[in-house]
Formats: structure tokens, sequence, C-alpha cells
């Protein structure tokens, strides 16, 4: 039998070149926090987020080259850098159910930073001791791809030797942020919307008056929508907008035609001034609105039935996955195993993780940390507090090492985190149920609790080994990448809470302004997936759920399931998200379309495919961050009660369309020039 091969890295282990820098240091935690803020604002409007590793790889790479830094400092910011998207995403699917579930209104206050500051770090570090538990056996599996860390590899390999494509990507941040400032000071409409009424109608045969309505919409001017829709392609993106077009076209007008007739207009308002605060004046005149009426029905009726479906799809999500989740948790138990039994003690430089008892401490901070949030904070029982801390241990434990898995084989990109959530969510809200708590004793508080460390857990998890096998192939240290991330979750951490803050007190203020019930759930803020932990943990916990409403979504789920739908998630998604944002991703989506139809008819090959995909990614990239981060800006401002001016109140939507059009210029024509000699290798970097 030949004898295998030994694995060699890019930069060899007995190599002393520069790696923990503190300028590398210095430059992933800007990262770290810009691309969680951006992250954190596009998936609490959209619902979705973006993976930071290749947009990390690009500035690490652009800017240390120019400081004539090393590939292993590169290597180490991206590390860094890319961590805060992880920890973003904890926040966003779980943090804002405080608020929805009434347990943090005012949403900021010291207390609850504190809180939930806690939460994403002692979840993110728990994440990352686990993953120096089992990085050895999971980098090393020859089974796992990971496909997503060698393309960051080749990023950084590629930059050793050639300039660098990421003027595409800082280009397009400056052109996302200046269309959303543009928008903002009403230089051209952001939206186009028309309710059309109809007459009220006999049903034949009977004796009931219906009256019928429907909603018009255009696409949102977002770049950061367009973006996502490029980013996911024509057919997920078609998948989220056909969720909108069952909700605005079907399922909110017809519920409207049968209800509108039998609304009690004034006990309505009178409602609206002891709920919302408003004076009876303006809530008069909004539900004589029918426009107002369809969006109510749409939020209270339709979105429930959503919620439904989202339930039903991120099961469907995990089941089709039951062969690798039972892979992964059925091998993590042997993989702490092997790495306890000394498997950890090589002195070679690309082998070393944290020391064992460190990582042994670790876990034990935390769940002393979770027993102390639980009793002290939520007020619970000793009980409840030591259930939910062992608890917590175990399933942020599987989750992940599952999470690990499914990232090495599929990428993060692709990792189902919110469906780990929710199944962590809903065992924690059975077994503390059993055990007597109430919605007054702290149960929904605990539930929640739970959930969101270990969903802050999984995702770090997820990145981090994505991070460490790229590390792995281009010859990084794995403890000073630990010891980077841990740095970085301890930053994110501390800071996210402040982004979610502002992008919640910020619409507020909106609302307040132009009319609409803002924060987090509302129309411009939706937070689908934090809906949902809150409404299952205030169901299962307090007995507060919709259910007739939930078990309709559920059911229209399994349909969906039965008529094979590939992503019953993603649709049910579309339904809970406002129709001009679906309309902006689908608008992304068929952008993409056209740049895959172009290729085709220009028959270029493989290579050339592969530079135009990855200059459209950085583009679409940029373009989310961008409107993003101009995005935090203006709820900084509006925090503060400081609105931009409407410089052109009244301008034509024609304006917007050219915005639109130019969008799709940038993003088809850039990428299509970029294809490049046919006969010349593309890395996945595109240079």
């Amino acid at each position: 039998m030949a004898e295998e091969k030994k694995f060699v890295p890019f930069v060899p282990s007995d190599s002393n070149m520069a790696e923990m820098t503190v300028r590398a240091l210095i430059l992933g935690l800007i990262m770290a926090v810009i691309l969680g803020a951006a992250n954190a604002y596009l998936g609490l409007k959209a619902g979705m987020t973006i993976a930071a590793t290749y947009p990390a790889a690009v500035i690490g790479m652009a800017l240390l080259k120019a400081m004539r830094g090393s590939i292993l400092e590169e290597n180490f910011a991206r590390t860094v850098g890319s961590i805060g998207e992880s920890v973003a995403a904890g926040a966003i699917f779980t943090l804002p159910a405080f608020f929805i579930a009434g347990i943090w209104k005012p949403f900021f206050t010291t207390s609850n930073y504190i809180t939930a500051s806690l939460i994403l770090v002692f979840g993110g570090i728990l994440g990352i001791m686990f993953v120096a538990l089992l990085r050895r056996v999971m980098v090393e599996d020859k089974e796992l791809p990971y496909p997503e860390s060698v393309a960051a590899a080749e990023i950084h390999k590629s930059g050793q030797n050639a300039g660098g494509n990421s003027k595409f990507l800082f280009g397009a941040m400056g052109l996302g942020g200046l269309i959303k400032l543009l928008g903002e000071f009403k230089v051209f409409p952001t939206i186009w919307e028309k309710f059309v009424l109809f007459s009220k109608q006999t049903v034949t045969g009977t004796n009931f008056t219906g009256q019928g309505g429907l909603l018009l919409s255009s696409p949102g001017v977002s770049p950061a929508y367009m973006g996502v829709g490029y980013i996911i392609g024509p057919k997920l993106a078609a998948l989220n907008f056909s969720g909108g077009l069952m909700a605005w076209g079907l399922l909110t007008p017809i519920i409207y035609y049968f209800i509108a007739p039998y609304l009690d207009l004034q006990q309505w308002a009178v409602l609206l001034t002891q709920t919302r605060g408003w004076d009876l004046s303006v809530a008069t005149e909004r539900v004589n609105n029918p426009m107002f009426q369809m969006t109510e029905v749409w939020k209270y009726i339709v979105r429930p039935i959503a919620i439904g479906g989202m339930l039903v799809g991120a099961g469907y999500t995990l089941f089709r996955m039951r062969k690798s989740l039972s892979a992964g948790i059925a091998r993590s138990v042997s993989d702490v195993k092997k790495a306890a039994t000394g498997g950890s003690v090589s002195t070679d430089r690309i082998d070393r993780d944290i020391p064992f008892n460190w990582i042994m401490v670790g876990i034990a901070i935390v769940a002393i940390a979770t027993f102390s949030i639980t009793f002290f904070i939520f007020n619970t029982s000793v009980l409840v507090a030591i259930v939910s801390a062992t608890l917590l241990i175990i399933l942020a434990f599987f989750f992940a090492a599952v999470s690990g898995y499914l990232v090495g084989i599929m990428g993060s990109s692709n990792n189902p985190i919110s469906g780990l959530t929710l199944t962590a969510l809903v065992l924690t809200a059975v077994i503390l149920v059993a055990l007597g708590v109430t919605a007054d004793t702290g149960g929904v508080a605990a539930v929640l609790g739970v959930a969101a460390i270990v969903c802050v857990s999984a995702a770090v998890a997820g990145e981090m080994l994505q991070d460490l096998k790229a590390g792995h192939i281009l010859g990084g240290t794995p403890w000073k990448m630990q010891l980077g991330d841990i740095v970085g979750v301890l930053l994110s951490g501390v800071v996210m809470f402040m982004v979610l803050s502002f992008l919640n007190d910020g619409d507020i203020a909106k609302g307040l302004k132009e009319g609409y019930e803002g924060g987090f759930g509302s129309k411009s803020l939706a937070a689908p997936q934090a809906s949902l932990m809150a409404i299952l943990s205030k169901g299962i916990v307090g007995g507060q759920m919709a259910w007739p409403l939930i078990i309709v979504g559920m059911l229209m789920g399994f349909a969906f399931i039965f008529m094979q739908v590939r992503s019953p998630m993603l649709v049910a998604v579309g339904m809970y998200l406002p129709l001009e944002t679906t309309f902006a991703i689908f608008v992304g989506g068929l952008i993409k379309g056209i740049v895959e139809m172009i290729n085709e008819k220009r028959g270029y090959n493989d290579y050339q495919k592969a530079r135009v995909e990855n200059v459209g990614v950085l583009l679409a990239s940029g373009l989310i961050a961008g409107e993003a981060l101009m995005g935090l800006i203006f709820a900084g401002f509006a925090v503060f009660d400081i609105f931009a001016p409407a410089i052109f109140p009244g301008s034509s939507f024609i304006i917007s369309l050219l915005v639109i059009i130019f969008v799709a210029y940038v993003l088809v024509g850039i990428p299509v020039r970029k294809a490049g000699d046919p006969n010349e290798p593309a890395s996945p970097s595109g240079m």
C-alpha cells in the first residue's frame, strides 16, 4: 500500500512569518464591527445574511498588501473580521424576540444591554471552545470539502502574485451608500404603491356582500435587496417573491374581502388610541384608509400563517439534512474522546489549539454564567436555572458540531442556523414547561435566553471552522486564530446590541413621523426569525399562540413540500416580508439570470464564468454593505429626532426606475467585461 502523502500548507509549519500582529488584529476588529452591523441591518429587514468571509478576505488582503503585510496576517485579519457576521446572525435571530414578546420594552435599558452582551459574548466563546475541541478531527476530515474555505484560501494565495479586485467591493459600497443617501433625502421615491379599491359586491346565491381591494407595488429602490437577489440567484429569488405574491395577491385580498364589511371602524380607532398611543383623530383617519386596513390584515392574520409555514420549512430543511445531522451528532462524541486523549499534544505550529484545560474552564464559565442569567436576571427557580445551564451545554455542543459539519459540506452561506435555533428553542420550552415554568416565572425569557446562546454558539462555530480550514490550507496557527476570534466576539458582542437598538429606536421614531408602528416586527424592520422565536416561546410557555393561524400555515408548508417546492422556508419568509422587499430581491435575481444568459450566449468557459461570478459577488456584497452602513447612520440620527429633509418630495418614480436600471447595468456590465482570457485559470477571487 502506498504511503499517504502528508499535507503541506502554503506557508510551512516551521516558518516564523508575521501573523497575529496589532495591525492585523485592529483591521480584523474593524471589519468584524462593520460587517456585523451590515448583516444585522440586512437580516432584520430582509431575513437573510451574507457570508462575511469573502468581503473580509478581499478588504484584508487589499489593505495589508498596501502595508506590506504577510499572507498569514491577511488570514488572521479575515478570521477576526468575519466573526462579527456570526455574532450578528445570532443576535438578529433571537434578541429582537425579547422586544416582540413584550419582555424588553423599551428595548434599550442598561440591564437589557448587559444581559444581551453577556448572551452574545458567552455564546460566541462557547462556540469557539467547542471548535477548539473538535478542530483537528473536523478540519483534517477528507470527507468534508469545505468549499467556501478553499475559495477564501485561494483569494489570499492569488493575491500574492496579482493586483486585487477590492476596488469593485469598495466602489459598490460607495454606490450603495450614495443611493441610500439620495433616497433618504427624497431625491427620488424609494417605492411606488397604489391601492385599488373595488366596489362592494354580493356573492351570488347568498346575502353576503364583500369589499375587494388590491395593492399594486413597485420593487423597493434598494441596492442591498438587489444585491441579495443577485447572490442567491434567479431561482431562489423567484421562490422568495412567490411568497410575496401569495401574501399580497391571494391571502390578504381574499381575507380583506370577507372581513372589510364587518369592521367596526370607530371601535378600532379607540383600540388604537389605547394600544399605540395615537390621538383619536389620527387613529380615525388611519382606520378609514383601506390601505391601512389591508396592511393590518397582512400583519396580524397573514403573517402568523407565514410563521406556520416557516416552522414547517425549518423542520423540512433539517429533515432533508437528517443523514448529515445524524452523522454530525454521532461523530461529535467520538471527536471529543479523540481530542481529550492527547490528540492535541503536537508541538507542530499548525496543529496547536487552545490548551484542553482552558477549553474546559471556558465551558464551565459559560455554564455558570447561564445559571446566573437565568436565576438572577430572568427570576426563575434554582432547578430551572440548573436545567437551563445543563441543557445549554448539551445543545450547544451538539449544534456546534453539527453546524461545523454542515459548513464542511456546504459552506457557511447555506448553514441552517435558524432551523437549529428553532429546534433548541422548542426542546428548551417543552422541558421547562414540564418543570412548571410559566410566563409569570420568567419562562419565556429563559427559553429565549438559552436559544439565543445556542444560536450564537452554533453560528460562531460554523464560521470559525470555515476560517480554521482556510487557515489550515494557508498555514495559519490555530490557537492564534481562536484567540483572535475570542477578541472579535468580545468586541462584537458588546457593540451589537447598540446596533440593534439604533435600528429599533430609529424605526420607532420614523414610524411616529410617517404613520406606522415601528420597531422590531414592523413592516420596515420585519425580523422574521425573531418574530417566529417570540411567538413560539410565548405560545408554548404562556399559551398565547394564535394556533388556528399557525396550523393553517403549517398545512400550507406541508402542501409546499408535497408540491416539491425547492425551499418552503424561503416562500414562507417571502410571505412575511413586505412586497417591495421581495420584489427588489426578485429584480436582483433576474439581473443574475441575465448575467448567466450572457455567459451562455458568449460561450464563456468555466474559467471565464468563475471570474464573472466572483466580480459580481463582490459588487453585490459592496452594494449590501454600503446601504447597510448608510442605513445605520440615518437610524442613529432618527434616535435623536434628526431626519433628512425632503429635497424633491414630489419627484417622479421614473427617476427611481433609472436608478434601478443603473444598478442593473453595474451588476451586469462590469462582471461580464471581466471574463478575461479563456485559457487563463481563474481563482475563486476572480483575480
